[in-house]
């Protein structure tokens, strides 16, 4: 299926962004032969649930619900928490931190909870980012890592990895400082008694046992740990890769500062013996001061301080346009996120399907007409 040949009853494919990406996305699925196309989105529960955290998911599901549109063909969106990677600093905004900065290198999913409601940290962020989007209605599968690791879901991409290990090694190591590139593997073995995700020279990765071999540098004790089963996960960007192989991806977003760890392991994911799917890159919002905003600092506008001013469509309108350009977020960009999106909405009824596919107002409430006028300017 090529651009050329994707039309919406016979107009050509509408001039709005997540058309473009949904052409893309239907012209990677036709490729491969599936029915159904997978949207995901990552989140690390090192931190809670923030303004990016909804610009990602709701964008993806914009380009998701263009897909549909577009092709008429089924789709899934899968939440992806990243809850078995080890906890590398304490976060600024938790209670507790004296408490946490004992379980660093441990896994997200066996901290245990700084607020006390959860069985471990890493429990607690996912239940804040369930909670979080379902406030949105956001239609999506929530997934663990940890679960998926456990149960086995990855075992076969796992031992895929380890088939290949030598020529993953090959691609990310020269990408690493002259120390960690020494020692560099993919595998990150879970320490049998600590239970620290551990960066360690893999001595040997016996393919046939399904094993790894490794000694402990602080005791000098040698360990085998099962590439099976949850003994052991993927560096991340080799583990991002496993993940897109493993599961089929079809699509998916992230920010600016993390486009050379898409190019890393796209090639990683081609290594494990699949392409990697359809990207896009978005610009990072920035705080008050230019400064990217970060799940572990909690700073910037928040989304709790948005909602408290203006409804959810608004915030909508604002992530909407121009993805591809940084913006910064002040109280002062509300008024004019609401009059804009009012405007947006008020076009909808008895526009032409031609007009309705580029009004930014369609996509953010779904193709719905709803009454969303204003009898003055939210500015004013």
């Amino acid at each position: 299926m090529s651009d050329t040949k994707l039309t919406l009853g016979g107009l050509p494919l509408p001039k709005a962004w997540p058309f473009d990406e949904a052409a893309r996305i239907a012209a990677h699925v036709a490729a491969s032969g599936k029915e159904l196309a997978l949207f995901e989105t990552g989140y690390g529960p090192s931190g809670l649930p923030h303004i990016g955290t909804f610009g990602e998911v709701a964008r993806t599901n914009w380009v998701r619900h263009a897909y549909t549109t577009l092709t008429g063909r089924p789709t899934r969106l899968l939440a992806f928490s990243d809850d078995m990677d080890g906890l590398r600093k304490v976060p600024d905004n938790v209670p507790n931190r004296e408490m946490l900065a004992g379980f660093l290198n441990q896994p997200l999913s066996k901290v245990p909870d700084p607020f006390g409601t959860h069985e471990s940290f890493g429990a607690h962020n996912n239940a804040r980012l369930r909670t979080f989007l379902d406030g949105f209605g956001f239609d999506y599968e929530f997934a663990s890592s940890t679960e998926y690791y456990r149960s086995g879901r990855f075992d076969d991409a796992l031992m895929r990895a380890a088939e290949v290990h030598d020529e993953i090694v090959a691609i990310v190591a020269p990408t690493l400082g002259a120390e960690r590139r020494a020692t560099y593997s993919p595998f990150l073995p879970l320490h049998p008694r600590s239970g620290e995700v551990m960066q360690v020279k893999i001595d040997r990765v016996d393919v046939a046992a399904g094993t790894l071999m490794w000694t402990d540098p602080a005791s000098g004790e040698r360990f085998e740990t099962a590439i099976r089963g949850g003994a052991c996960k993927l560096q991340w960007k080799a583990d991002w890769a496993m993940r897109w192989f493993a599961l089929g991806v079809d699509y998916e977003m992230s920010g600016k500062d993390l486009i050379d760890s898409v190019k890393l392991s796209g090639k990683v994911c081609r290594a494990l013996g699949a392409p990697p799917p359809v990207g896009y890159t978005y610009e990072l919002f920035l705080d008050e001061n230019s400064q990217k905003i970060s799940k572990s600092k909690g700073n910037g506008l928040s989304v709790e301080q948005w909602l408290e001013y203006a409804p959810a469509e608004s915030l909508s309108q604002y992530m909407y346009n121009s993805p591809q350009r940084a913006k910064r977020l002040f109280f002062d960009v509300i008024p004019r996120a609401v009059d804009e999106f009012i405007a947006n909405a008020a076009k909808l009824d008895g526009q032409a399907d031609e007009a309705k596919y580029v009004n930014p107002a369609w996509h953010i409430i779904g193709g719905r007409n709803q009454d969303f006028r204003s009898p003055v300017p939210f500015s004013m």
